[in-house]
């Protein structure tokens, strides 16, 4: 069957399921190897070196003089992050971004953040995917080695702690910690700075 170019993107903005014996799947893998091969490029450069940006760059497809990502760093799926103004990413993040992973201004990622955007099939997990786009909101502050899990939204001005494992969606002012991630307690609004 011929299917249409992006079809497999338009599976993964409905959630799924995909399935990677299908034919349209060749254009998800595709697109991993792009992004992995970059990747191994921005990380075989010495952190120092500014010219690791040109291949950040080429991965999202976008000029990134208002972003900034440190190494080592990981992302599968490029053309599937968005950016807002002002994010920052430590080193260390993994990015698994086949369901979408939203950056709203003002984000940031402390070292060893993990993003997943898709699952597996309890039946047939090495075959059949489904997907749940992440969101981080304005001014967000995702501490080190937080695993956010697919579907999540973390509001504005939200901190997850340090270790956390978000599997529901984060209000907006929050501040959550522990696994699964719950609430502490709320920031009050006034006091944020933009």
């Amino acid at each position: 069957m011929n299917y249409e170019n992006g079809y497999v993107y338009k599976l993964m903005d409905q959630g799924g399921p995909t399935d990677v014996r299908e034919d349209y799947f060749k254009e998800a893998v595709d697109e991993m190897m792009r992004a992995r091969t970059l990747c191994a490029k921005v990380n075989a450069i010495l952190p120092n070196d500014p010219s690791y940006i040109t291949y950040l760059e080429e991965l999202f497809g976008r000029a990134l003089e208002d972003i900034r990502i440190l190494t080592p760093f990981i992302c599968d799926f490029g053309n599937r992050v968005k950016f807002g103004k002002g994010v920052f990413i430590n080193h260390s993040a993994i990015l698994s971004a086949s369901g979408g992973i939203e950056f709203e201004d003002g984000v940031m990622l402390a070292p060893g953040v993990r993003i997943a955007t898709i699952n597996h099939n309890m039946n047939e997990r090495h075959s059949i995917y489904t997907y749940g786009k992440v969101t981080l909101k304005k001014n967000s502050w995702i501490g080190m080695n937080v695993t956010i899990c697919p579907g999540v939204t973390i509001g504005k001005y939200a901190v997850v702690g340090a270790g956390a494992v978000v599997t529901k969606d984060v209000p907006d002012y929050a501040v959550v910690g522990g696994v699964p991630a719950k609430v502490i307690r709320y920031q009050d609004p006034a006091e944020q700075k933009e």
